[in-house]
């Protein structure tokens, strides 16, 4: 039906005949000569319909916007004074002979080029949506980024190999989705929060080097990075430890970044250890293109009258920590204020601060409330630890270490986007050495930090029990801009040391055997050494197209209440269907004799 899509013509198709269809992006008439801005996926062609046509110019001033139409013509250069340098067609344009209405629209709910269109709306007709240049673009970005992994991970020798959709539910952090079972009534297939247990056992199977571009399932609150369903690039390798797999996947993203975007980076990831990530940033994934760093000064407050800071600074599991924002001086009382506000959803119960004035005066150059209470050697190693300058704002956290470090981590990044603080580029960075384990003091309890298939620091098992909340894990996180882009570990591959962890964490060995018995069977059975990684390809994707949302580089997402305005699911079934799956709905209890 066309010979060249309308964002493929230029110059140098100048005096050719040539057909292009799409939709009608704008229609004008000026002065009895109408122009037709016609769009599909490559871009926009001006089209131009002449009345010396009568007929096809008739048809032309029923044209109205998102019409889909075919038309013929001859290429030719715009006239001197009307090229469009922000088009990529913008020097030419379609003279039309033919036209050919394949179909009309009516009105649309919005605009493609109308600007704050209610999110509730975009999704509701995403269909129009997607037809924005903008979504169009990252639609073509995913494809690409997902065509580049899969060719690298092929010539890596990587197969390609799915796992079930329908599985068993398995304690993975988040809910299941659940599908009942019409064979066996009363029993529950569960969606996979992840294909773990599968890729485990594939290279078990003596898959070596498996992948899976993978549809995951996880019923939690959802928030900008997270949809009830993602995509996940999913890697395991046998035969390889945490350099290999690190570096091979290092070797990925530089060629990602540069075919896909044209843009190089570092050779070699930095990496960080958890503790240095959480002391520095308060953030096991942190923006490296923020300066701005956290100074804990707990050892300077221990003596000090002022118990909100003497408190914490005595307790083990506390924190005094200091955050120095450069040029802060000139922050208002109500922007402090806000700033407040803002901690204390992350826990915080407050917000010192110390406005320097002129450092060079000592104690005397500086204003706040809390100066009274702070001796001046403690005054002055504050000032030293942090670097602060006359001009500068030094503000202060003092609580729970996790406090201290959620809310003045959350701060950082808060302050460092409100004074145009984050430096531009792409900065990389590899968290290593996470806790194996972190304690549930309400429930005095282990729980994994990362899964319980996830290899202690150790190969014996006597010394993992001997001091769990030591334990150093042989997991690894890849952090993009201080996001995580994907998170892995070197697996256990030893029976013992699975069923040890297991114990750690609370589950008996019956339970162990009802929820992963399949599993720990399969490592009886000669279980390589292995090891992966998963990274979020939607989080992935929405990075490298700077969009806010991975809502954004998904076809067709979901809500913030995990629903589907476009198909309007999840939606009631039919009785008969709900007894076919023996599935009885209790009555309200208004209803009930």
């Amino acid at each position: 039906m066309r010979t060249h899509y309308c964002g493929e013509l230029n110059l140098q198709h100048i005096d050719q005949s040539v057909s292009v269809c799409g939709w009608v992006n704008r229609r004008r008439d000026h002065g009895g000569v109408i122009f037709v801005d016609l769009r599909d996926k490559k871009g926009m062609l001006q089209v131009v319909f002449d009345p010396d046509d009568a007929d096809m110019f008739a048809q032309a001033e029923t044209l109205r916007n998102e019409f889909v139409l075919r038309v013929e013509g001859r290429l030719r250069v715009r006239p001197e004074g009307t090229t469009n340098p922000e088009m990529e067609t913008g020097e030419v344009e379609l003279l039309a002979d033919k036209l050919e209405i394949l179909n009309a629209s009516e009105t649309p709910p919005f605009q493609l080029d109308e600007e704050d269109v209610h999110d509730d709306n975009r999704l509701r007709y995403r269909y129009i949506d997607l037809r924005k240049p903008e979504m169009q673009f990252r639609m073509q970005l995913r494809a690409r980024v997902t065509h580049f992994l899969r060719s690298f991970l092929e010539r890596n020798e990587f197969l390609d190999i799915e796992t079930p959709m329908l599985t068993k539910a398995t304690p993975e952090g988040a809910r299941d989705y659940l599908v009942p079972s019409r064979t066996h009534p009363g029993s529950f297939f569960a969606l996979p929060q992840s294909p773990q247990l599968f890729k485990q056992l594939l290279m078990m199977s003596g898959m070596d080097r498996y992948y899976q571009i993978v549809r995951c399932f996880r019923d939690e609150d959802l928030r900008a990075d997270r949809q009830p369903e993602f995509t996940q690039l999913d890697i395991e390798a046998s035969f390889m430890d945490e350099a290999g797999i690190m570096g091979l996947m290092e070797m990925m993203m530089r060629g990602l970044f540069s075919e896909v975007l044209s843009v190089d980076v570092d050779e070699i990831f930095p990496r960080m250890s958890w503790s240095e990530a959480m002391d520095r940033y308060g953030s096991d994934k942190p923006d490296l293109r923020i300066k701005l760093e956290l100074q804990t000064i707990s050892d300077l407050l221990t003596d000090v009258e002022f118990k909100v800071f003497s408190g914490p600074a005595k307790d083990p599991q506390g924190r005094v920590a200091a955050l120095c924002v450069p040029g802060g001086n000139d922050l208002t009382r109500k922007e402090i204020d806000d700033y407040t506000d803002y901690v204390g959803r992350y826990g915080a119960r407050g917000l010192a601060y110390i406005k320097c004035n002129d450092v060079s005066q000592g104690r005397d150059g500086l204003q706040s409330p809390i100066l009274k209470f702070l001796p001046d050697e403690a005054i002055l190693t504050i000032l030293e630890r942090t670097a602060a300058q006359t001009g500068d704002l030094i503000f202060f956290g003092a609580d729970k270490a996790s406090v201290v470090n959620e809310s003045l981590g959350a701060l950082r990044l808060k302050v460092a986007q409100d004074r145009g603080l984050v430096e531009e580029g792409w900065r990389f960075l590899w968290v290593v050495d996470f806790p194996m384990f972190e304690h549930d003091e309400p429930e005095n309890r282990w729980n994994a930090l990362h899964h319980p298939f996830t290899a202690p620091a150790t190969d014996d098992p006597a010394e993992l029990e001997a001091d769990p909340g030591g334990m150093l894990s042989r997991a690894y996180d890849m952090v993009l801009n201080g996001t995580e882009l994907g998170g892995g570990s070197v697996r256990i591959h030893s029976m013992d040391m699975q069923q040890r962890v297991f114990k750690l964490l609370g589950i008996e060995e019956q339970e162990a055997e009802d929820k992963f018995g399949f599993l720990l069977t399969a490592l009886k059975y000669g279980c390589p050494p292995h090891g992966g990684i998963a990274f979020g390809l939607d989080r992935m994707v929405m990075l490298m197209a700077g969009a806010n949302s991975i809502r954004d580089v998904m076809a067709f997402p979901k809500t913030q209440t995990a629903s589907c305005l476009l198909t309007q699911a999840p939606a009631p079934v039919s009785e008969h269907q709900l007894r076919e799956l023996s599935i009885r709905l209790r009555k309200p209890q208004s209803e009930q004799g």
